[in-house]
């Protein structure tokens, strides 16, 4: 037993640093005084300074995180309402529809972003800030279902047909009883369709226009003409944010069922 333990701890460390080092590697290189990753000639905030003074790359930043805000959004809302809808179908239609639903979370990027190319395309509208946006929202659909529909599945209905028996309308059961069980998955589903909103470059490569871009597509034309490390100094407040990100994830999630627990002892 203290084999295995051992051989576990030994496999994770190592699939840790694997992960990690990169990431650490691409930080540090952000402080070089240098201009490249050759070699490290001494720490610098230069690049972070050139960072803050490309008011181009600021800007992407903005409208990235911006476009990642709103998609969550629709997507938590749309993605909640089908969670809702699917749990209350029959096996047949339920099934089919989960099935729908897992496809498009196992297919291919390249697929989806084509797919849409083609779908804009005949319908006429002009790749930009609006066909990303609609992009975005779609492929984060099927991950709020799966965040919030085993939520609902979990819940005890008979809380719903006790709210409808005291009197309350469809709209306060939903916000009183069936909304606060539920967010904790609503929850989940946002921050899982904001990373993936944010860090998507193929789909988004397909349907971004010339007067639209994310940061993700950015970086990716500007490493065709070589890496500066301006980019790792963006990289690294990327990353700090994540961190941020996960730890208020953390927290919110603790005050959730923290108020659950104690909203079900009352």
């Amino acid at each position: 037993m203290q084999n295995k333990t051992r051989l576990g701890r030994f496999y994770l460390t190592f699939v840790l640093i694997l992960l990690y080092f990169p990431i650490f590697y691409l930080i540090l290189y952000a402080f070089n005084s240098g201009q490249d990753m050759s070699s490290f000639t001494g720490f610098s905030m230069t690049h972070f300074t050139e960072f803050f003074q490309d008011s181009r790359l600021i800007l992407i930043l903005t409208e990235t995180f911006f476009l990642a805000f709103l998609s969550s959004i629709f997507a938590t809302i749309i993605g909640t309402t089908g969670a809702v809808l699917i749990d209350n179908l029959k096996n047949r239609k339920q099934n089919a529809l989960l099935g729908l639903n897992n496809i498009l979370m196992v297919s291919p990027d390249v697929v989806i972003g084509a797919s849409f190319l083609i779908l804009f395309t005949l319908i006429g509208l002009q790749l930009g800030f609006a066909s990303v946006l609609l992009s975005h929202i779609a492929f984060s659909i099927p991950i709020v279902v799966l965040m919030v529909l085993p939520r609902y599945q979990e819940m005890d209905k008979s809380l719903i047909q006790a709210a409808y028996d005291l009197g309350a309308s469809p709209w306060q059961t939903l916000k009183e009883v069936t909304l606060p069980y539920l967010t904790p998955g609503i929850i989940a589903g946002f921050f899982m369709a904001f990373t993936y909103s944010l860090d998507d470059f193929a789909v988004t490569f397909f349907v971004t226009g010339n007067s639209f871009t994310t940061l993700s597509v950015e970086i990716y034309s500007r490493a065709r003409a070589g890496i500066s490390l301006e980019i790792n100094a963006l990289s690294t407040l990327v990353f700090l944010f994540s961190i941020l990100l996960v730890v208020g994830y953390y927290f919110i999630m603790r005050d959730t069922e923290t108020v659950g627990k104690s909203s079900n002892l009352t």
